[in-house]
C-alpha cells in the first residue's frame, strides 16, 4: 500500500479543488472574480488545516521586571499566553495584570499567597482563591474563571462553589528550577504537540529568555499560541 504523508495529501486535495475551480470557469461566463475567490478560500482553509494550537501558561507573576519583558516579547510574536497570578503579586503590579488582559492574554488565579491545598486548610485555601478573584475582577472589570492549584492539588466540589474551572498542564519543562535555557527550550519543543498546555513561571530571567524562543520554533513549526480556553473549548 503506497501512503501518502498528511501534508502530501493536503497539497494533493488542494491542487484538485483549484483545478476544480478553473474548469467551471472555462466552462461558465469566463467570471475570472469567482475563481480568484474559489483559490483564495481554499487556501485560506489550508492555512487553517496547518495551523496547530498549544498553549503556554505562566504562574506565581507578576514579576516587576520580567513579566514586562514576556509581555513585550509576546505582543511583538503577536502571541497570546494565559497567566495565572498570585494575589499577592497582583496587589503589588496591579498594571501589569491589567496589561496581561487588554492585550488579550487570559488571566487566572494561583491563589493569593501560592498555598498548597492539604486535609486541613480546605477553607483557608478556599479563602484565597476568593480573595485573589476578588482582586484581579477590581484590576481587570472580569472574574476569573480559571485556576492553576499550586502543585497541581484540586478539589473539584470548588469547581461548582466557585464556579471555577482548574488548568493543570501536560509539558512541565521545570524551568523553576534550572537556568539552562537551552534545556529548557529543549524539553518544551521535543514533546510539544496539538492542544498542549506548557507550565512556565515569568519570574525568572532564563524562563522569558527560553519561552520567547520557544515562541519562535514552534511558530515556525506552524503552532499558534492560544489561550487555554481555545484548547479546553474551540
Amino acid at each position: 500500500m503506497i501512503k501518502i504523508r498528511k501534508d502530501m495529501a493536503a497539497v494533493i486535495v488542494l491542487a484538485v479543488i483549484v483545478a476544480a475551480c478553473c474548469l467551471d470557469m472555462m466552462k461558465g461566463d469566463g467570471d475570472s472574480m469567482g475563481t480568484v475567490a474559489c483559490i483564495t478560500s481554499v487556501m485560506n482553509e489550508r492555512e487553517d488545516m496547518d495551523t496547530r494550537k498549544i498553549a503556554i501558561t505562566f504562574d506565581d507573576g507578576p514579576h516587576p521586571y520580567y513579566t514586562e519583558q514576556l509581555l513585550d516579547g509576546l505582543k511583538e510574536r503577536g502571541a497570546k499566553a494565559s497567566f495565572f497570578v498570585m494575589g499577592k503579586q497582583a496587589e503589588a503590579y496591579p498594571e501589569l495584570v491589567l496589561r496581561m488582559h487588554e492585550e488579550g492574554h487570559l488571566v487566572g488565579n494561583h491563589t493569593y499567597s501560592h498555598i498548597q491545598l492539604g486535609k486541613n486548610n480546605r477553607e483557608v485555601f478556599k479563602a484565597e482563591l476568593v480573595k485573589t478573584n476578588e482582586l484581579l475582577s477590581r484590576i481587570t472589570g472580569e472574574e476569573p474563571q480559571y485556576v492553576r492549584p499550586p502543585y497541581g492539588s484540586w478539589d473539584k466540589s470548588f469547581e461548582t462553589e466557585l464556579t471555577m474551572i482548574p488548568v493543570l498542564w501536560t509539558i512541565d519543562p521545570r524551568d523553576w528550577c534550572s537556568t539552562d535555557v537551552r534545556g529548557i527550550v529543549s524539553r518544551v519543543t521535543k514533546k510539544a504537540k496539538e492542544n498542549a498546555v506548557i507550565l512556565m513561571h515569568d519570574e525568572y530571567e532564563s524562563t522569558v529568555t527560553a519561552a520567547l524562543e520557544i515562541v519562535d520554533i514552534l511558530q515556525k513549526q506552524g503552532y499558534e499560541f492560544v489561550t487555554v480556553d481555545e484548547i479546553f473549548f474551540d
